[in-house]
């Protein structure tokens, strides 16, 4: 089996969409199309199935995905190997800025330990835009916030939301002010629709597109917020009598092409 077409195979099972896997990998859609039903030729049996308007792997497909991490890791190890004095390229990583305190050091860390000679650009960006830049090329690996139910990514951390407030900060106020991320984070949607579910009258003061933002309107008790427990910093008292916020698991997605210094034996370390 071609080696490109078993990394083409696995960014699909990393994307779970044909046309995302498609952009990373730098082809059409047909292309891409094209080269999975040559594997599945090559294999003699179905790797891909429809479930409803999304396409799954058959389970042959899961058996291949095995077989195929094991192959890229021995061919990408024996190439790391034969190309470990060539210049070494600078790693692109993209974090979300409300885990740059709380994740991203213990990732830089693990990195840093296993190549100290690896020079490491951060860009902080939310979640979907850093998933934007990795399937164009522009990073090499980024931190981001998996959505429910999928199996995107490296599992790094689980993050708990919480209520956040000043400790002067009068609960008894109504409207409730509040202090939001974007209308795109878990938390921004879990807070508002808990709170209409209890009655409570609220007020979306602000809409934050950083943690450090968010953090600095709730220390000067401006309103309320809902963020990762994570993410919360110095001088700010988490809430107990408020309704129960979601958890999410907090995840490291490579690109195809994977830089070198991010082998599987470093990422099974990077668990913070």
């Amino acid at each position: 089996m071609d080696i490109e077409a078993l990394r083409s195979f696995l960014a699909f099972s990393e994307t779970g969409s044909f046309t995302r896997a498609a952009r990373q990998i730098n082809r059409t859609q047909s292309a891409f199309s094209a080269q999975m039903k040559k594997l599945e030729g090559e294999t003699g049996t179905a790797l891909f199935e429809r479930d409803g308007r999304n396409m799954v792997l058959t389970e042959a497909g899961l058996a291949l995905r095995v077989q195929a991490e094991q192959i890229l890791s021995l061919h990408d190890s024996a190439l790391r190997k034969i190309k470990r004095y060539q210049n070494k390229s600078s790693l692109r990583l993209g974090c979300p800025e409300d885990y740059n305190e709380s994740i991203l050091p213990g990732v830089i860390a693990a990195i840093s330990k296993a190549d100290p000679t690896c020079s490491i650009q951060v860009f902080s960006q939310p979640s979907v835009t850093l998933r934007e830049w990795l399937d164009e090329g522009k990073l090499d690996a980024a931190i981001v916030t998996r959505a429910p139910d999928s199996e995107e990514g490296y599992w790094l951390a689980s993050d708990k939301g919480v209520w956040i407030a000043s400790p002067e900060f009068d609960l008894d106020i109504r409207p409730l002010p509040l202090v939001l991320f974007q209308t795109d984070c878990k938390y921004h949607a879990a807070a508002t629709d808990s709170l209409s579910k209890r009655g409570v009258a609220y007020q979306l003061v602000a809409c934050c597109n950083t943690a450090s933002a968010q953090r600095a309107l709730v220390r000067r008790g401006i309103g309320v917020g809902a963020m990762g427990r994570t993410s919360i910093g110095e001088g700010i008292q988490v809430l107990s009598d408020m309704p129960v916020l979601p958890s999410v698991d907090i995840v490291l997605v490579t690109g195809t092409q994977r830089h070198p210094v991010l082998s599987n034996e470093l990422i099974a370390e990077l668990k913070i």
